[in-house]
């Protein structure tokens, strides 16, 4: 016959799960406080992209399209914003036991 197995776990090697009752948001104010000034950087670096108006349409001013401001500061802008949201997704809230 197959003999049964029986596993013990001591104090130090068990983990303590701690489960959120279900009916709880998955976030909390905190973490739409984040992602809304993540948002709003996004936004931002969107509006520094796209610049102003060139007067003549039928003259190409490359100083105005490849300006620092829109090949650099809204880029890194965009990707600081993006860092944001990630930070906002992945916080944890604080759990009170």
């Amino acid at each position: 016959m197959a003999e049964k197995k029986v596993i013990t776990s001591t104090p130090n090697t068990a983990k303590k799960a701690i489960v959120k009752p279900v009916g709880l948001p998955l976030f909390e104010k905190e973490n739409y406080k984040w992602m809304a000034i993540g948002g709003i950087v996004i936004a931002l670096g969107m509006l520094v992209m796209a610049g102003g108006k060139n007067d003549d349409p039928n003259t190409f001013n490359a100083d105005s399209v490849y300006s620092t401001t829109r090949i650099t500061i809204a880029p890194i802008l965009i990707i600081f914003g993006l860092l944001i949201e990630i930070y906002a997704i992945f916080k944890r809230p604080k759990v009170q036991l």
